[in-house]
């Protein structure tokens, strides 16, 4: 496997920057109380391969969206000045309703890079929310995430306009779903409406937080990963064929 990542390879150079940008946002949440853990492919990586998966160029982590407004705060008062937080409401343009902490010092291009303010590469943030109705969750990615997308300009023109009479009644319907969701009685959690990604999880699964070590670091992880890592990945400790082996970035460079 360490033919895709060897010592000095733009790759590995790569996910060594990202290991740091993890290492300082370990730090900001232990320092303000705010847990997190290794999600998706980073916690498969440490699970499996005690590190980043071999082919793998991106950190992802979740928190909860209770916990959401006060990291963003802390991570934009608190990161190290080679790193930069980003999210829809730090760049016009991002169309995601998630967040990155991107490092400043380099370049990762994707599809959509070229819009936004900060480049580097990053960090993924997933909030995480209770979910207790599966299909409205669906409709509700739909409605408000097309929305979002349109108006941080990832459509044509005419959608957009369309979409910034649609997004008032979405956001509504997200805020009224939320308030309703705070008394109904489920332990379902999923990333947060708007976001169309189908896996639920058990709060009982990841709280209370646990250690793993990661690339010889010690981060937060949930507390049952194999229930995680079975929901997303089935046989997770399968190792993929070389076809699905992918990397994200089309490009990667690094300025100092």
């Amino acid at each position: 496997m360490s033919r895709y990542n060897p010592e000095g390879s733009t790759l590995r150079k790569a996910q060594l920057r990202m290991l740091e940008i993890l290492k300082a946002v370990d730090k900001v949440c232990r320092e303000n109380d705010i847990p997190y853990f290794l999600e998706s492919g980073t916690l498969l990586g440490a699970v499996r391969h005690g590190g980043f998966i071999p082919w793998d160029d991106d950190i992802d982590i979740s928190v909860m969206l209770s916990d959401y407004p006060r990291l963003r705060k802390v991570l934009q008062e608190q990161l190290p000045s080679t790193m930069v937080f980003q999210d829809i409401t730090t760049d016009p343009n991002y169309p995601m309703l998630i967040a990155k902490v991107r490092d400043t010092k380099s370049y990762f291009e994707e599809e959509y890079t070229h819009k936004l303010q900060h480049k580097g590469l990053y960090i993924d943030i997933f909030p995480l929310e209770k979910v207790p109705c599966w299909k409205w969750k669906q409709i509700l990615d739909y409605l408000y995430g097309h929305c979002v997308r349109a108006l941080h300009n990832y459509s044509n023109k005419a959608d957009k306009i369309r979409s910034s009479f649609v997004y008032p009644f979405a956001k509504v319907l997200v805020l009224l779903t939320r308030l309703i969701n705070k008394v109904i009685p489920t332990s379902k959690i999923s990333y947060q409406y708007g976001r169309k990604t189908y896996v639920r999880y058990d709060l009982k699964d990841i709280f209370p937080l646990k250690e793993m070590s990661f690339e010889g670091y010690s981060f937060l992880v949930p507390n049952n990963p194999d229930a995680l890592l079975k929901t997303c990945y089935g046989d997770y400790m399968q190792i993929p064929p070389v076809e699905k082996r992918a990397v994200h970035a089309s490009k990667i460079e690094f300025y100092d």
